[in-house]
């Protein structure tokens, strides 16, 4: 049924908890998984340009070695599951939009991610990348809470 599942990954609990459930389903099926981590990019201001400069060089060194800690753990999960896993990771300041085209460019048939379960003025504000992403992706999309 499905043989390519995306599992996007925040480093939350919650996230680690839809992992679990994506390695679960994998490991039943006999399929194979690709573990996604979207980095933010760092914010920059116009004005102080050298002293962002150095801020930004730190940021994305600390935001790659947190990424590569997530994948890693679902790499080690993965393992231990049985089941075969690649991972990788994209800058990108819309992870919807990172998540649907590595969905796309993995030609994964299902994506297994977790929804923080945002209500009233929080989901407004924040929105819902899931929400996002089962929008604007035709592959099917498991919902973890």
């Amino acid at each position: 049924m499905f043989k390519h599942i995306l599992l996007p990954i925040d480093g939350s609990e919650l996230s680690l908890r839809a992992v679990d459930t994506g390695l679960a389903l994998a490991a039943r099926l006999g399929s194979r998984v690709y573990a996604f981590h979207v980095v933010p990019p760092f914010p920059a201001l116009t004005y102080m340009v050298d002293i962002i400069q150095a801020n930004q060089e730190f940021y994305v060194q600390e935001a790659v070695a947190r990424a590569e800690g997530y994948l890693k753990e679902v790499e080690q999960r993965a393992s231990a599951a049985g089941v075969p896993c690649e991972s990788g990771h994209e800058t990108n300041n819309r992870p919807y939009t990172a998540i649907v085209a590595a969905a796309t460019q993995h030609q994964c048939d299902l994506i297994v991610m977790a929804s923080h379960g945002w209500h009233g003025i929080d989901r407004l504000l924040l929105g819902s990348e899931t929400h996002k992403v089962i929008v604007n992706c035709d592959v099917p999309v498991l919902v973890c809470h």
